[in-house]
This record gives C-alpha cells, structure tokens and sequence, in this order.
C-alpha cells in the first residue's frame, strides 16, 4: 500500500508541470478515481453489548462516476465505490478475529464547482469543488457477517486541467468522507459503525468540451491601409465598452476617412451560454452601443448597417452553454 500511495503521488508531480487548462464542465462526462482508505476505529457489539474497538490497516478505495454539467458550476452524478481494509486486531471476550471488510456503495452525488477568476485563477487551469453524497453502502465483513444500510457522503476536491494533450482531459484530487448508518451484519448478531477517510487521485473526461481556441486576433494598427475590419470584444452577460473597446472604436472611425468607405457593417454576436433569443438580444445591444460610439466620434447613421446575428455566427464553434470569450464581440467592417 505505501508503495501504491507513493506511485500516486509521483504520478501528481510529475503531471503538475505539463497542465494546460481545466475545462468547465457542461455536458456529460465520466470519472474515475483511486487512493488510500482509512477505516475509522468503530465500536463491535454483539448482542448489545459493546466489546471491543477495532483496529484498522491502510486500505484502498476506488470509484467510478458518470456524471452531467450544467455549465454554471453545478454538476449531477451517479457513483459506484468499492473500499477494501484489514481488521488486524478485532478481539472479542471469546476469539480473537481477523477479517478484511469490503465496502460496495451506489451513490447520487451533487457538486458543485466553483470559479476563482476573480482572484486571478482561471478556472482553465484550476477549479475547486464541494459535494455531498447519499446512496446505499453494502458492508462485508468476510466470514463474520455482511448487510447494508443509507450511506452518505462529503467531498472536496480540485480539477487540474489536461486540455493541452486531451480537451476535456483534467487530473482530480480529492478528500471523501463515507458514512452509513449502523448495519447489522446478518447471520452474527454483530453490529458496527462505518465510516472512512479517503485520499484519491483521478481523472475525469468532459465530451463536450471545446476545442483549443485560436488565439484572440489582434486589431490592426492605424497605418495598415488594407485593414477594414475591426472587432471589438464584450466581457460575458455585457453589452457596455470598455477602454480597449473605445480605442478600437476610434481607430475605425479614423480609417473610415483613409480607405474613402461608403458603408460600415456594425455587426453584433454572443457566445452560447445563454438561450438564443436572450443571445438575440444581446448581441443587438452591444452592436448598438458600438454605432453609438462611432457616432459619437463623426461616422453618420446613414452610413452604418447595423445588425444582429446572436450566437448563429461564432469565431469558435463551442456546444450549447459554453462561455467563449472570442465569440462575444461585435464587428465593424468598412466597405
């Protein structure tokens, strides 16, 4: 077993060097994890009488997940566990036992991730998350006796992301929890409580997760002649400027009077972490606050088409709900 957990541990290491960025979760995905169990010490009794304590080696514990995203940091799951420990030093007034336990659980679980941006940790790159669990665990005691009883669980965790060599790839760390209720373990008359601490390593894969992004292109400077297109880029949820989008604006109404145009497309998009009428919407309040800019700095009204086109048209083909940042802009062509 020390050698299993050291094996983990390295793998971790040598892993942290190599992450690109954790992906938001949105959609199905799968999960998978292992490490060290530890058995809390529990009371024996027999017939209502307690006896003894046992005592318990290091285990393991393994679970297996199919879980679903929402794209707003809460996800679902349907787990199934299995934890194996030793009993070394079980002693009643009769015999002395040694027997392993097995633990077989089926749980519902719900997360929930949450974003650090704000604290200047991308959620690409790292994501923390809580949940709690409930479910049914099944406890053998091999040659003793075995039956089941409502499980529950708590769980924190990290997701580091894996997107450069899989998207939707990321490395997981977590500390669980499990308890149950007091199961009697049929045929003996033997009754014990459950419960465990578990330190696990694992994976888990997104299958809706985007794709590498290219990179944010970069607006033309004033003396390049051919440029006429300009993009200016929206935080999500807003449609109000921002200094860059400003500058971007000027530097348009500027080549306007360079490349002679007779017309400027002001054409409004959204990404598509919202519904597409809201998306709709959205994208027409930011081209409008951009034909208000350029008005404001000698383009007429009459020489603008503005227009509106939601989440229809993407720099960065996403599925439904996911927040792309290139996608959120509003173009301004001079023809």
């Amino acid at each position: 077993m020390i050698r299993l957990k050291g094996l983990l541990v390295a793998g971790a290491v040598a892993a942290l060097p190599a992450v690109a960025a954790a992906q938001p979760v949105t959609g199905l995905y799968v999960g998978a994890g292992v490490g060290a169990n530890f058995r809390v010490a529990s009371d024996v009794t027999v017939g209502g009488l307690t006896v003894d304590r046992n005592s318990m080696r290091v285990g393991y514990a393994t679970v297996l997940s199919l879980g679903w995203g929402f794209g707003n940091g809460i996800r679902a799951e349907i787990e199934g566990s299995y934890r194996y420990n030793h009993v070394h030093s079980t002693v009643t007034n009769v015999v002395p036992i040694t027997t392993n336990v097995h633990q077989y659980g089926v749980m519902g679980n719900a997360l929930y991730d949450f974003d650090l941006s704000g604290f200047g940790i991308s959620p690409r790159l790292f994501m923390p998350y809580i949940g709690a669990g409930a479910g049914y665990i099944w406890t053998d005691y091999h040659g003793i006796g075995r039956g089941g009883r409502f499980g529950y669980q708590g769980i924190a965790g990290g997701a580091v992301g894996l997107h450069d060599f899989v998207p939707g790839l990321a490395l997981t760390v977590e500390y669980r929890y499990l308890g149950s209720l007091e199961p009697r373990l049929a045929p003996t008359a033997l009754r014990t409580h459950t419960g465990n601490h578990s330190a696990m390593l694992g994976l888990r894969y997104a299958f809706f997760a985007p794709r590498p992004a290219v990179a944010a292109p970069t607006p033309p400077a004033p003396v390049q002649e051919v440029a006429r297109t300009y993009l200016v880029f929206f935080d999500w949820d807003r449609a109000d400027l921002t200094d860059r989008a400003r500058q971007i604006i000027a530097e348009a109404a500027e080549a306007r009077t360079r490349v002679r145009s007779t017309r400027i497309e002001v054409s409004g998009h959204a990404d598509r972490s919202g519904s597409p009428q809201y998306n709709q919407a959205l994208s027409m309040r930011r081209a409008q606050a951009v034909a208000a800019e350029l008005e404001r700095r000698g383009v007429p009204r009459s020489e603008m088409v503005i227009q509106a086109f939601g989440e229809t048209r993407p720099l960065v083909p996403t599925a439904d709900g996911v927040r792309e940042p290139q996608n959120r802009r509003v173009e301004i062509v001079l023809r």
